[in-house]
C-alpha cells in the first residue's frame, strides 16, 4: 500500500510503519497526528530538511507547553478567576505597580526570592499572588498556593503520620508557594512550628509568596515564641521584595462607588 502526500510523492507503507513504531515510542502525539499536513506543505513549498523538522517540532512542543500549562494551573489551586485580566492594577500604588510589573519576567524565582505582601483586608493582596502566580505557570514554571490555615491543617497532618519529610519534598519541586493570609487567625504553637520547619526548607532553596495583614512588628501574634518569630523573619526577609499595598479594601471602595451611584 502507498500513502500519497501530493501529486506524485509518496510514502511507502513499511516507511509509515516504522515512522508509527517512533512516534509512539518517542511520546510524540502532535507529531503524529500532524506530520502527514506538514509533509504537504514543505513538499508544495520545496523546504529544507531542517525547515520541515523545525515545524514538525516546534508543533510539538508547543503543544507539550499548551499541556503542561494546564496541568499546572490544575495544580497550583490558585483561584484562576483573579487573574492578570481582572486585576485592576490602576488602584495599587505606583511603586508597587512597578515591582509587579517586574516580577511578572519571573526572574526572583531565579534566586529564590520571597516576595512579601502587606495590606489591609480587601486591597488586593490575594488577587495579586494570584495573578502573579498565573503568569509564571504561563512561563512554564510550578506554583502551589494555599490559604495559611490549610497549609498547616495538611502540614500538621502529614506530621502526625509521620510523612511531613515527604510532603515537604514533594513542596520542594514547586518554583514559589503562596501563603495567603498569614496571621489572618491565631493558630497553636504546634502548627506554627511545621510553618517554621517548612520555611526553613525553603530557605535559599525555593521562593515563597506570602500575604499578610500583620506587620513584622506583630508576627510573634503568629509564631508565639521571639526567637522562633526572630528566626522566621530572619529567613523570609533575607532575599526578599516587599509590596505595601496601604489602599483602601476594594469591596469598601466598590461599595462607596455604588452609593454615589445611587445618590445621583
Amino acid at each position: 500500500m502507498i500513502y500519497y502526500f501530493t501529486g506524485d510523492r509518496v510514502v511507502d507503507k513499511n516507511i509509515q510503519e516504522k515512522l508509527e513504531v517512533c512516534f509512539d515510542a518517542l511520546r510524540l502525539t502532535t507529531v503524529r497526528e500532524k506530520y502527514a499536513e506538514f509533509t504537504k506543505e514543505a513538499l508544495a513549498e520545496s523546504s529544507s530538511y531542517a525547515e520541515y523538522l523545525l515545524n514538525v517540532l516546534s508543533a510539538e512542543c508547543e503543544a507539550r507547553l499548551t499541556r503542561r500549562i494546564v496541568r499546572r494551573l490544575r495544580e497550583s489551586h490558585l483561584q484562576l478567576e483573579k487573574n492578570l485580566d481582572a486585576f485592576d492594577i490602576a488602584r495599587i500604588p505606583a511603586k508597587v505597580r512597578q515591582q509587579f510589573k517586574t516580577l511578572l519576567n519571573g526572574d526572583f524565582l531565579n534566586y529564590n526570592e520571597n516576595i512579601l505582601v502587606f495590606g489591609n483586608p480587601g486591597s488586593g493582596k490575594t488577587h495579586l499572588v494570584s495573578a502573579l502566580g498565573q503568569e509564571l505557570i504561563y512561563k512554564d514554571k510550578r506554583i502551589y498556593s494555599s490559604t495559611c490555615a490549610l497549609l498547616l491543617q495538611e502540614l500538621l497532618l502529614a506530621k502526625k503520620e509521620l510523612r511531613l519529610t515527604k510532603l515537604l519534598k514533594k513542596l520542594s519541586r514547586f518554583d514559589a508557594i503562596i501563603i495567603d493570609d498569614i496571621g489572618y487567625v491565631h493558630q497553636e504553637k504546634e502548627e506554627m512550628e511545621v510553618l517554621f520547619t517548612l520555611l526553613a526548607e525553603r530557605y535559599e532553596n525555593g521562593s515563597v509568596m506570602i500575604t499578610s495583614n500583620l506587620p513584622f512588628s506583630k508576627w510573634n501574634n503568629i509564631f508565639k515564641d521571639p526567637m522562633m518569630t526572630a528566626a522566621a523573619v530572619d529567613r523570609i526577609v533575607h532575599h526578599s521584595v516587599i509590596l505595601e499595598l496601604n489602599i483602601e479594601s476594594y469591596r469598601m471602595d466598590s461599595a462607596k462607588k455604588r452609593t454615589r451611584e445611587e445618590d445621583k
